[in-house]
């Protein structure tokens, strides 16, 4: 049974921290399992006089505290587990610390550890407290100095900000000085040392000045960073042109590591990577790798002004960072890779991770109210979520008033930690709008639903739409208040001519009534065009109303999503036993169709030929029955494989280039298609597609061919697959970041042997459990993408998932609290499925020693009430 009951983190309960940190002086002697760092910092009391002085300290071992120079005694400071509290203090001093840690024996990968025989840093959210006594909360901003000693044998010594002195220590080591001069909270200190080649460049800043760029990466490895690099210097031309915000430093510095929790890290100055979301080259690099790279790589940059230098007053405002942030590197993709794909792919990520998260038990408000750890508020909700909002602020208010709002938040809280409220009262300044009711997106959780009923006056040609919303209960939240929603509509007539443009509606009440005249025939209704907000829409359309718009709407986003909500509906009658097989047909003849339409883009004909996901469907199932909607989507996928067979065997063969390799987006839409033909002929696996994908993957001379129909390949099972998987482990046993596509196609193998072979590579020499990456492409996509064999009706996939969060916690509550999601939505299964999870659940939470992390999800999964009854 557990004693201890982890209290909560409240919103209503902050208060400011009662003491100033001026300035903050780091020295680390750095040794792999004896590292000691010592911190002078200079402190000004700011609050209460009777208050002590708490610093927040895990995992340290004190050797020396003193204030001015005066060592204390044991009878003036207390340590327990958490904290250092000093009950009597001066109203200013310096208070110089010194502590040993053991890097080496950090498996959490936070604070300091060691990868790759290097030590490198992880402080967001609240690693810096493993590294010295600290208030580790973002609001207490300080200017930092930091010096590094070390081994020569760690050539290279990094930290934020501007280097300085440097030198020899002894024979066998070497010191570097850096001082960063703009304050900034704890969590985003960084430092790295270890052996490490350069990749170097400039670039010179819309001022004339000149900014050194460097990229570091694993010996050998500095080819592979120039996409990165490339990205990198776009970015900041992006930022510099679009929102005006130049880069502040004379130097900026990035890291790759290979051992990693989260994707990188907006460290000032120097930002820490995942390797997998920086090394490219074609040969080991897939399209996808390329576009997350340039994504990423522009996200974290920009955080260098929606983050660092306006940071959050305190962890609850994390959407003011990473929404804004998020926003923006959406919108550089946008103008990197066309607006309308990528919109299209934020889009799928956003319904297929923040919808699944809204209607579960894990729902939460963009801006929680509580935690336990705010490691599991790292979300779809608080990223993709917190995008939405800002881009709905940006269709609300136009963008002459939103760059303006923009401006005023950047130059009013330049070097503060900040508000959502300060944030969103800077808009309404700049345009004069009242957005008091916006504000409610950031505090309501759950998706919105939208519907749309169309009445149509031949005689007086005008149309009358009927706008109604709701948003369903979630976890402590049952009333739900309507919300400012902008719906874009347009108008097409039956023959796929426009009659109207598009228009915002504004819809902020429960019911809403809009009247437009001069409608010359009766309409066909686009609405919510480009996806304006993230809501769930019905609409009265008929079917023939979606094959207008999917032949010949000019928004692509809605010709895309009537293909889609098609697709969605067949298949989801197939799987209710009512299949409607001229229904299909009709289906593939449309898409044929809109597959030899010359003036649509290869990338966007990729995107029409991917059927809705299975974990998209569930969410539309009421209950989910996955083996249902496995065979379903499955005979849908077959009869385009039929029906089409020659159309795609052709596309094929006129997307293959002979030509060097390319990057751009063009050319990556050409492989996007090509790739999905053969995706989808793995559904009819007669012989010439056989071999045909055989030969694709043979001849292939990229990774993105290659990956492309290596999964196709595993799909259709037998000798095949065996054959594959073979030559490629023999061919990148030693690339690790290849090596995990290989675990990571085998966790999405649709056969039903999928569950036995992901258990036994859990026992493969090459499965790291330590290693994030590893771990997430197995396991992670076993869980989240593999609906069918994950949901086995005898439990045992649950089972398997249970076995890995237990495992992984022991050493990394932040990775093993991720895996726990696939679990948490067992209300939306069938009663025998959902009870199998939840006694997964109930197994995890009585596990001794559980972390807090892992603690506050399952406890969210089991003891919430349902709200919606269930």
């Amino acid at each position: 049974m557990r004693t201890d009951t982890p209290q909560p983190v409240r919103l209503a309960d902050y208060r400011p921290f009662p003491f100033a940190i001026e300035t903050t002086r780091l020295v680390f002697d750095l040794h792999p399992t004896a590292t000691k760092v010592t911190a002078e910092l200079a402190i000004r009391r700011v609050g209460d006089a009777t208050e002590p002085l708490v610093l927040d300290g895990e995992r340290l071992k004190l050797l020396s505290i003193a204030i001015d120079g005066q060592a204390l005694g044991a009878n003036q400071f207390v340590v327990d587990a958490e904290h250092l509290t000093i009950a009597e203090v001066p109203d200013r001093f310096v208070l110089t610390t010194e502590v040993e840690i053991d890097p080496s024996s950090n498996k959490a990968l936070t604070g300091l550890y060691m990868s790759g025989g290097r030590f490198c840093t992880q402080c967001e959210a609240e690693g810096f407290r493993t590294i010295t006594y600290f208030p580790d909360r973002p609001d207490v901003l300080s200017r930092y100095t930091v010096r590094i000693e070390a081994d020569r044998k760690f050539p290279h010594l990094l930290s934020n900000g501007n280097p300085g002195a440097f030198g020899q220590v002894g024979e066998t080591r070497h010191f570097l000085e850096w001082t960063d001069p703009f304050p900034k909270p704890c969590y985003l200190f960084a430092l790295v040392a270890g052996d490490l080649d350069v990749l170097a460049d400039k670039f010179i800043t819309m001022s004339g000045r000149e900014v050194a760029l460097r990229i570091l990466v694993d010996p050998g490895q500095a080819s592979r960073a120039a996409y990165a690099l490339d990205s990198l210097k776009r970015a900041m031309k992006w930022d510099e042109d679009t929102f005006g915000r130049e880069y502040d430093l004379d130097l900026f510095a990035i890291v790759a590591v290979r051992d990693f929790n989260f994707g990188a890290m907006e460290n000032k100055g120097l930002n820490i990577f995942n390797s997998a979301l920086l090394l490219a080259d074609p040969e080991t690099a897939t399209d996808l790798d390329y576009e997350r790279i340039e994504a990423v790589v522009a996200h974290e940059y920009f955080h260098n002004w929606t983050g660092n230098r306006i940071t959050c007053r305190d962890w609850f405002q994390l959407c003011l960072k990473e929404g804004f942030t998020v926003f923006r590197d959406q919108s550089f993709s946008a103008d990197q890779r066309g607006a309308a794909v990528q919109r299209i792919k934020d889009v799928r990520a956003l319904r297929a991770r923040q919808f699944a998260e809204d209607a579960g038990p894990l729902a939460h408000p963009v801006r929680p109210s509580s935690y336990l750890k705010i490691d599991n508020f790292y979300t779809a909700t608080i990223y993709e979520k917190g995008a939405e909002i800002i881009r709905m602020l940006k269709t609300i208010l136009g963008d002459a008033a939103f760059r303006k709002g923009s401006d005023l938040y950047f130059d009013r809280h330049d070097g503060q930690a900040t508000t959502v409220e300060a944030f969103i009262a800077c808009f309404a300044e700049a345009s004069g709008r009242d957005l008091t009711a916006f504000f409610d997106w950031y505090e309501q959780a759950g998706t919105p639903s939208v519907t749309i009923d169309t009445d149509y006056d031949a005689a007086a040609k005008a149309l009358t739409l009927t706008l109604t919303q709701s948003t369903a209960p979630t976890p402590g939240q049952p009333n739900k208040k309507p919300l400012p929603i902008p719906v874009a509509i347009g108008l097409l007539s039956a023959e796929g001519e426009v009659l109207r443009d598009t228009e915002i509606v504004l819809l902020d009440q429960a019911r809403q009534t809009v009247r437009w005249e001069g409608v010359t025939s009766a309409p066909v209704l686009s609405a919510l065009r480009g996806f304006s907000a993230p809501v769930n829409l019905t609409t009265d359309a008929r079917a023939s109303d979606r094959y207008v718009l999917f032949a010949a709407d000019p928004d692509l986003f809605n010709r895309w999503e009537a293909g889609q909500t098609l697709a969605r509906d067949l298949i989801l009658a197939r799987a209710a036993g009512t299949p409607d097989e001229v229904g299909e047909e009709r289906y593939a003849d449309a898409l044929g169709r809109a597959l030899v339409d010359d003036a649509a883009e290869p990338a966007f004909k990729a995107l029409l030929l991917a059927l809705p996901s299975e974990p998209d469907l569930a969410l539309m199932s009421d209950p989910a029955d996955p083996a249902a909607l496995h065979e379903a989507r499955d005979a849908l996928r077959t009869r385009i494989a039929v029906h089409l067979g020659d159309l795609l065997r052709r596309l094929h063969g006129e997307m293959q280039s002979e030509g060097e390799f390319s990057a751009s987006a063009e050319a990556a839409g050409r492989r996007a298609l090509r790739n999905a033909c053969i995706e989808i002929l793995a559904a009819d696996p007669r012989d010439d597609n056989l071999m045909r994908i055989v030969g694709h993957f043979e001849a292939s001379r990229n990774m993105t061919d290659m990956i492309g129909a290596l999964y196709p390949l595993v799909s259709i099972g037998g000798v095949a697959r065996e054959k594959a998987l073979a030559n490629f482990h023999f061919a990148w046993r030693a690339e690790p970041l290849v090596l995990d596509k290989w675990f990571a196609v085998q966790g999405r193998d649709p056969n039903e042997d999928a569950l036995e072979r992901v258990i036994a590579l859990t026992s493969y020499p090459d499965f790291e459990p330590t290693n994030p990456n590893r771990l997430r492409a197995l396991v992670a996509t076993f869980a989240n993408f593999n609906p069918a064999r994950f949901h086995d009706p005898s439990g045992a996939g649950y089972r398997f998932l249970a076995d890995q969060i237990l495992a992984v916690d022991a050493f990394n509550p932040t990775t093993a609290a991720r895996l726990v999601d696939p679990l948490g939505g067992w209300r939306r299964y069938k009663p025998e499925l959902g009870q199998r999870m939840r006694e997964q659940l109930e197994r995890i939470k009585a596990h001794p020693g559980l972390s807090r992390n892992v603690l506050e999800l399952v406890a969210k999964a089991l003891d919430q009430d349902d709200p919606r009854g269930g």
